[in-house]
C-alpha cells in the first residue's frame, strides 16, 4: 500500500491509459456540498439514529415519523449544490469505458451530469407504494415545509401536530402511503442494480471515493475488482478498512484531488 498525500505521476498516468475506469463513490464525495452524512457528526437527528429511523420496521410502527425525517433530509439536500467531485466525475462518466457506481442516494451525480449511474441505494427524490400495488416507482421532488405546526410534524416540545399521516405522501395509483424507493437496512439491493455493479468490476483501475467501506455489498466491489486484476486505488480523507489492501491510498477530501486528474486525455 502507498500512502500519498498528493496525486501520484503514475496515478495520472494510470487513469490516463486505462480503457476501463470505474469509480464508486459514497458520502464523502457528498459532504463538501453540504449533505448530511449517516456516519459524521451532523448524523443524529432529533436524537434518533439513521438506524433508528431508515428501516422497514420503523416506518410501519410510525410512517409520519420518518417521513419528518425524510422531508428534513430533502430540504437540506435541496439545498446543495454538486461540487468539484461530482463535476469531475460527470465529466469522466462521458469517455468510453468508464463507469460510476454510487451509494449515495441525493442524486447530486444526477445534477453534475453523471451518465449510465448505477445507484446502489436508490434516490431520495423517487418514491414507491408501500403496499406494493404494482405502480411503479415515480419521481417526487416536492418539498414541505418542515415547520411546527405543518401536519404530521412535530412542534418544538416533541409532540405530534395535527394529523399524523396528513403528511405523508400518497401512492397515485391506491392512494395508500408512499414510501422513498431507496434501500433500507435490513432489505436486499435490486439484483439487476447489483449486476450492473459487478459487471463494472471488470476494469482496470478501480477508483473507490469518500466512502467508508464498511457497508456491504457496496464495500465488496472494490475487493472483487482487485480480485479481478484491477488498480485499487482509495481517496478518502480517513483510514477506512480498505486501505491496507489497496494498491494505493489517498488520504484526502475527493473535491480536492479529483481536480487535478483531470483531464484524462
Amino acid at each position: 500500500m502507498i500512502v500519498a498525500p498528493v496525486i501520484p505521476e503514475s496515478l495520472a498516468g494510470r487513469l490516463r491509459e486505462a480503457r476501463r475506469l470505474t469509480v464508486l463513490t459514497g458520502a464523502g464525495v457528498s459532504a463538501a456540498s453540504g449533505v448530511p452524512t449517516f456516519r459524521g457528526p451532523d448524523g443524529l437527528w432529533r436524537n434518533f439514529r439513521p438506524e433508528d429511523l431508515a428501516t422497514a420496521a420503523a416506518f410501519r410502527n410510525d410512517p409520519a415519523l420518518v417521513w419528518e425525517w425524510y422531508h428534513w433530509r430533502r430540504a437540506r439536500i435541496a439545498q446543495c449544490e454538486p461540487n468539484a467531485a461530482h463535476r469531475v466525475i460527470a465529466a469522466w462518466s462521458k469517455r468510453d469505458g468508464c463507469r460510476v457506481i454510487t451509494q449515495n442516494v441525493d442524486d447530486l451525480h444526477l445534477r453534475a451530469g453523471t451518465e449510465a449511474l448505477v445507484r446502489l441505494h436508490g434516490s431520495i427524490w423517487e418514491l414507491k407504494c408501500w403496499q406494493d400495488c404494482g405502480q411503479r416507482t415515480w419521481r417526487d421532488e416536492r418539498v414541505p415545509p418542515v415547520a411546527p405546526g405543518h401536519p404530521g410534524i412535530r412542534s418544538s416540545d416533541g409532540t405530534r401536530v395535527g394529523t399524523e399521516l396528513q403528511g405523508c405522501p400518497r401512492c397515485p395509483a391506491c392512494g395508500g402511503l408512499a414510501r422513498p424507493a431507496v434501500v433500507w437496512f435490513g432489505e436486499s439491493l435490486d439484483p439487476a442494480v447489483v449486476e450492473a455493479a459487478l459487471s463494472a468490476c471488470e476494469c482496470e483501475v478501480f477508483l473507490s471515493v469518500g466512502t467508508s467501506a464498511v457497508v456491504y455489498p457496496a464495500a465488496g466491489l472494490l475487493h472483487e475488482a482487485r480480485r479481478r486484476g484491477a488498480f485499487t486505488v482509495e481517496v478518502n480523507p480517513e483510514v477506512t478498512p480498505a486501505s491496507p489492501v489497496v494498491d494505493l491510498s489517498i488520504q484526502a477530501a475527493a473535491e480536492a484531488i479529483l481536480p487535478a486528474l483531470v483531464p484524462l486525455r
